[in-house]
Parts: C-alpha cells; sequence; structure tokens
C-alpha cells in the first residue's frame, strides 16, 4: 500500500511494517543475536514481512534458523502446531519472531508454542501482554508497538461521557461496563450506578493501546488539511449545505493536495507529516517486562525505534529495566549457531553450513583482530607486531649487536685478547730484532703484518653497537683495506722466501731483487688496489644503516645494508684472489730448508685463512638477525688469528723457549746439513 503509483491516494496513519521489520533487525542487532527462529502467519502480508525480515536479518550478518508457518484452516491446525512446537525445542536458536496478526498471536497462546521455556520471544502486537494468566510468564518477550501517549483529557473524557451520545451494540455496552470494573486503571475507570460485574478481559486496556494516539493523530491530520484547504484559494469550491448541518460539500481528490503536504505539531509537541510513500512519520515502542522501582513487575516501555529520527537516536532499549529468565546462564542470553569468536581469532565459514555457523581460527602471525566476530585479520604495520593475545599491534622490539649483552661482551673480551697478545708478539720482535730469525724472513714485513693484524683485530670493535651512518662505512672500508695490507705482507713474505732461495744459486739475477724496496713495493700496490675498490664502493653504493623489519619476528633489527652487493662480494674476492696467490706461491715454496723457510707456516695459516672464509659466505647467507654480525666479526677473529698462530707463535717459541736455535751458526749448520 506505500506504493504511490499503485495507490496514490493511500495514507498510512500506523507505521508501516518494512519500519517493523527494520526495528526487528535492530533489536536483533543490539543484543548481538544472530541465530533466530521465525513463526509467521500463512497470510500474504505476513509472507512478505517474513522476506523482508530475511532480507535484514541476513544483511546485518545474521541467520534464520527456521521459519514454520500457521495455518489458518482449523482442520490441520493441530498438526501445524505440534510440527511447530517439535521444531522450536529442538532448535538451538533462542530467539523466536513471531509475526502474526492479531487472531493468530491469540490462538498461539492457548497452545504449547508460547510455553516453551528458555525461549526470547518478539512478536509484532501487543495482545499477549494484555490477556493475564496463571500458567505464562511474560518475561524474555519484546512486543513492537503503535507508540503510546497520554492523549490530554482522553481519560477525563472516557470517565464522564454519557454512553448514550453513542450508537450502540452488545459489545459496545460490555465495554462501557467493563470500564465500571475495579481492575480498570483508576485513570479511565466509570462510576456506574449497575451492579453487573464481568470478568477483566481486554477492554479497559484498549483505552491505552497505541491505536487510540493513531486515531487521535489521523483525525487531526485530516482536520488540519480540511482547515489548509478551506483557508486556501480552493476556498471558492467549497459549498456549504445549510447553516445548521454545517457540512463541507467538496471533491474528495482535492483534499490530496493537503495531506500530501500535510505538516502539523500535534497536542503533544510531536511533528507529524507524511513521508514521500504516504506513512506517517512514526516509530514503534518496544514493551517488556521491567522491574518498577518498588520491586514489582509491570510491562511497559524498555525502547523504541523511530526510522525519522536522527541515525543516532533512530534505535535506544533500556537493558537495566528488562527482565530475563532464570534458566539463561547470562543476560542479556545469547543466541548464536556457535560462540563468539573473541579478539585474536577470525571466522572461518564452514563449507554447506550458515554463513551464522562457523569455526574460530587464530590470526596468523603478524596479524590481529580487536574485535569479536572479524571475518578477517588486520596486518600489523611494518613497524608493529601483534601481542601474545594477536589482539593489538604493539611496537617491535629494537635489536642489534650490543656490547651490553653478553655476547657483545664475550666478543668484545677476545678482540682485546688477541689485540694485546699480537702487541705483545709485536714487542718481542722489536726487542729481538737484531736476532737471526727475525731477521731471516724481512722483518719490515713481519712488523707491517703484526700492525695490520692489530688493524684488524681492532676493526672489529666497529662491528659491534648501534649502527650508524658513519660506522657503517667504516665497517666494510676500514676492514676491506686492512685485511688487504696483512695478505699483500704476507704475499710479499711468499715471495721474498722463494727469490732468497733462488738467489742463492751462482749466477741468479733475483739477489738485486732482495731489498725491502721490493717488498714493501708489493705491499703498497695490492692495498691500493683494493683502496681504490672501497673507492668506487663508497662513490656508488656505500653502505648505510636499514631497519630490517623482516629479518626476525617481533623485532625490528638495526643492521648495516651493504648497499653494493656486487662491491661487497668484490673486495671479498678480492682478498680471497691475495690469499689464493699466497698459498699456492708458499705450497710450492714448502720444501725449502726447514732453517731458512717459514713457506711452510705461510701455507697453512693460508690454509686456515681460506678456509675460514670459505666457510664464512654460505653461513653468512643462512644466518639471520644480529647473528650476522657476530658471523662476520667470528671471521675476521678466526682468520687474523691463524695468521699470527701459524706464523709468528712458531717463532716465538724459538726466541723464548729455545735461543740456542735463535743464532746464525745453528741456521748455517741446518742449511748444510
Amino acid at each position: 500500500m506505500s506504493d504511490t503509483v499503485k495507490f496514490p491516494y493511500f495514507y498510512r496513519t500506523v507505521p508501516s511494517e518494512l519500519h517493523l521489520c527494520a526495528g526487528i533487525v535492530k533489536l536483533l542487532k543490539h543484543f548481538g543475536w544472530n541465530w533466530v527462529g521465525v513463526i509467521a502467519a500463512d497470510d500474504e502480508n505476513s509472507m512478505r514481512a517474513v522476506q523482508i525480515l530475511r532480507e535484514g536479518i541476513e544483511q546485518s550478518g545474521g541467520c534464520i534458523e527456521f521459519i514454520e508457518t500457521i495455518q489458518e484452516s482449523s482442520s490441520i491446525m493441530i498438526q501445524n502446531v505440534t510440527n511447530i512446537y517439535n521444531t522450536i525445542i529442538t532448535s538451538s536458536a533462542k530467539v523466536i519472531i513471531l509475526y502474526c496478526n492479531r487472531d493468530f498471536t491469540d490462538a498461539i497462546r492457548y497452545t504449547p508454542i508460547w510455553q516453551v521455556p528458555g525461549k526470547v520471544w518478539i512478536i509484532t502486537a501487543e495482545w499477549l501482554f494484555l490477556f493475564p494468566s496463571n500458567n505464562v510468564d511474560r518475561k524474555n518477550t519484546f512486543a513492537f508497538t503503535v507508540g503510546k501517549r497520554t492523549i490530554p483529557s482522553f481519560h477525563k473524557f472516557v470517565r464522564e461521557v454519557n454512553p448514550a451520545l453513542f450508537s450502540s451494540d452488545a459489545f459496545i455496552e460490555s465495554w462501557w461496563k467493563d470500564l465500571c470494573n475495579n481492575k480498570c486503571p483508576k485513570s479511565i475507570q466509570r462510576s456506574c450506578s449497575s451492579d453487573e460485574t464481568f470478568d477483566y478481559i481486554l477492554h479497559c486496556d484498549i483505552v491505552i493501546l497505541g491505536s487510540s494516539y493513531n486515531v487521535y493523530n489521523a483525525v487531526y491530520g485530516v482536520a488540519h488539511a480540511l482547515h489548509d484547504m478551506i483557508t486556501s484559494g480552493s476556498r471558492n469550491s467549497i459549498l456549504l449545505r445549510g447553516e445548521r448541518e454545517n457540512v463541507l460539500d467538496f471533491s474528495p481528490w482535492k483534499l490530496h493536495h493537503y495531506l500530501k503536504k500535510l505538516h502539523f505539531n500535534n497536542v503533544l509537541g510531536e511533528e507529524m507529516f507524511f513521508d514521500e510513500n504516504g506513512d506517517l512519520a512514526i516509530g514503534y515502542d518496544i514493551i517488556s517486562t521491567v522491574i518498577l522501582p518498588d520491586g514489582t513487575r509491570s510491562n511497559d516501555i524498555v525502547g523504541s525505534y523511530n526510522p525519522y529520527a536522527p541515525p543516532e537516536k533512530s534505535f535506544t532499549i533500556n537493558e537495566k529495566t528488562i527482565v530475563w529468565e532464570d534458566l539463561f546462564s547470562q543476560a542479556p542470553p545469547q543466541s548464536r549457531c556457535n560462540p563468539s569468536c573473541l579478539p585474536g581469532f577470525r571466522k572461518l565459514t564452514r563449507e554447506g553450513k550458515f554463513i551464522c555457523c562457523y569455526d574460530c581460527i587464530r590470526c596468523s602471525e603478524g596479524e590481529i583482530s580487536n574485535q569479536t566476530d572479524m571475518d578477517t585479520c588486520i596486518t600489523c604495520p611494518e613497524d608493529q607486531w601483534p601481542n601474545q593475545k594477536r589482539d593489538a599491534c604493539i611496537p617491535k622490539v629494537i635489536t642489534f649487536l650490543s656490547y651490553e649483552e653478553p655476547l657483545g661482551i664475550t666478543l668484545t673480551f677476545i678482540i682485546i685478547f688477541l689485540f694485546l697478545i699480537t702487541a705483545v708478539i709485536l714487542g718481542i720482535f722489536i726487542y729481538y730484532q737484531d736476532t737471526p730469525i727475525v731477521k731471516a724472513n724481512n722483518r719490515d714485513l713481519s712488523y707491517i703484518l703484526l700492525i695490520s693484524l692489530m688493524l684488524c683485530f681492532l676493526c672489529s670493535l666497529i662491528f659491534i653497537g648501534r649502527p650508524e651512518k658513519v660506522t657503517c662505512i667504516l665497517r666494510q672500508i676500514v676492514f676491506g683495506i686492512t685485511f688487504s695490507i696483512s695478505l699483500s705482507s704476507v704475499l710479499a713474505k711468499t715471495i721474498t722466501v722463494v727469490m732468497a732461495f733462488q738467489a742463492t744459486k751462482p749466477g741468479n739475477k733475483l739477489r738485486k731483487w732482495m731489498g725491502s724496496r721490493f717488498s714493501n713495493s708489493i705491499v703498497l700496490s695490492c692495498s691500493l688496489l683494493q683502496a681504490l675498490l672501497c673507492l668506487i664502493w663508497l662513490c656508488t653504493a656505500p653502505p648505510f644503516p636499514y631497519l630490517n623489519m623482516r629479518s626476525e619476528t617481533g623485532t625490528i633489527l638495526i643492521e648495516c645494508n651493504e648497499g653494493s652487493k656486487v662491491a661487497f662480494y668484490c673486495v671479498l674476492g678480492y682478498l680471497g684472489f691475495l690469499a689464493g696467490i699466497s698459498f699456492i706461491i708458499a705450497f710450492i715454496a714448502r720444501n725449502l730448508p726447514d732453517s731458512f723457510n717459514e713457506a711452510k707456516y705461510i701455507t697453512f695459516s693460508m690454509l686456515v685463512f681460506c678456509s675460514v672464509w670459505v666457510s664464512f659466505i654460505p653461513t653468512y647467507l643462512s644466518t639471520k638477525g644480529k647473528y650476522v654480525v657476530a658471523v662476520e666479526i667470528f671471521a675476521i677473529l678466526a682468520s687474523s688469528a691463524g695468521l699470527l698462530g701459524c706464523i709468528f707463535l712458531p717463532k716465538c717459541f724459538i726466541i723464548l723457549l729455545r735461543p740456542e736455535r735463535n743464532s746464525r751458526k745453528f741456521l748455517t749448520k741446518n742449511w748444510n746439513d
């Protein structure tokens, strides 16, 4: 009837059932009831309303477990009621919507359907609240009714009006007599002379129903429309037939224009108008059993729904006054296919089931859900991580290899210890610089090698601590250059051993290359080439601090990004090249006389050095977090310690513990043998 094309002259003076369905959906959503059953009459109006209800409930994320219809035919109604009763008692839905007209609703109250315990009922008429019953407790029932208001002077009119002024029949006469019953509210109770008494059924309550307020508004709406028509330009087309009759004579279609534009405030100050569909802009009250201040129970208004009010005020409910059945384990009761998914979980719909029936699965790593029944989890920002419950994102822990943690402290002590050992060995060599074993293999190269090893140990300290722009650059550059000096010194010593052996042969021209200038030029040229590579690296893509948020779970790793992987591996490759050349030359010269030859020691030291760095690359690539830095420090310390131990410890052993072997006579004797 709200279709203005088919019914342009129809005006609805009661709330539209479209709004009634919307109000029911609002009530379900407020209490979180997404699993309900529906019982409706089999008439066209109820079936259309059920379809609207289904769409509204599904759009709000709910589901209807069952829809049962009540047949009007008395011959099959008993079996029909039995089937509905069985459906209700076996249903897991705690909320039942009863969508029927007054006649069906009145009939249902006498059936077992209405007496099923542990169910919340939502009905579309308040008639069930008007009938006292000793075996029916109407807790857990919500009725949507037309808004009830106390019309000024109306109750006084009912008490004092003379019934003889109105037409009469048996029903009307009994109604007037019912108003004399002392069970009627005092506000409408009449003083009657009749001694007849009647059972209190519902006649008294008809006066205070919302329908009285609807009639009141409808009559005043027509009166305002007539008034507007009379006072407008259409006055000349309206005829007054007989001054005594006081009857307006006009074409009815002319009133349509004024009803359409009707807009007034009634005596209660409420705004009245018809919307674009010809529906009076009023809403619904929600009544239920409430607790009064004196502790007694009464059926009263607990909420309202007015679609014409602002969105934030369209639906109201007062939960504190509602009385819930003792059978429920919690108040308000829950009506769901399964328990809600708590924060930290998300819904996973079961295949072939209602959308409301789902499993709860924990959010994946890096995701959270901060509300109940979320369909999808939320991915945390890169700098945050889920807490243990996965219901909130918390800042990730910033981590790096620091001096305060056990690993950093241990590495620092090892670095200092190796540095001091190298310094002591350098001191021994300086103190015994004129002894044959120190002079035998170019003591200047030994000094350079020892000093470069000391720098190699110290450069490891740059790898510990919070990475900054300067330290990231110094890490790789200092490491690359100091190691190139060490390896070029070893290469120069190896070449010196070979040349010294060859120079002893008669007529060999290599003797003129035996000076320190040649060995120093090897060290300088090899180191400058590495410095050039490092300079190119700095000019193209220098290392820089980088916040790695994906290396480890729940942490932000501050690390140094190499900038250019190619440059990084070129520096390492060059060091490997120097080590390889030194190893090959030393290996060739390993059979020279022991007293004059340290090629064996160099061979073994290069073997250790190469083994460390060959194993470093896969370990470096597979390690995560701050332990990548620890692996790099370990490689530096292990390879440097290998050079120090293999080349210089045997000489220190002879100098300090076998001084008799540290003489020119012993060397010459061993050579002649």
